[in-house]
């Protein structure tokens, strides 16, 4: 068992993108990124079987598709395929979790 504040183990890089692997395991992957407003994870897929999810826990932003966006703010949560396309783009400061099983 392990116990990790989030808040003192990733900070924020005004440069881009701070990304923190939480944790690791044959059976999922968690991983916690920081963006500060204007930055974003650009629309991607993986070529590998599995689900993600994305969880806001601080800020506001918007889930990218292919197609189209959808508004991301605290206790929202994007379920989907790995391989569909998927991002994310902050409008405010955005602290966001990703679980990612099975981890690749």
């Amino acid at each position: 068992m392990k116990k990790i504040n989030l808040y003192e183990a990733n900070g924020f890089n005004d440069l881009g993108l701070s990304k923190f692997l939480v944790h690791d395991s044959p059976y999922f992957k968690i991983l916690s990124f920081n963006f500060r407003a204007g930055q974003q994870l650009p629309i991607h897929s993986h070529d590998s079987e599995g689900q993600l999810s994305i969880l806001i826990i601080e800020g506001e932003g918007e889930f990218l598709a292919q197609d189209k966006t959808m508004p991301a703010k605290v206790g929202d949560i994007l379920v989907c395929e790995i391989s569909v396309p998927h991002g994310i783009r902050a409008t405010t400061d955005m602290r966001v979790m990703v679980t990612i099983a099975p981890p690749f």
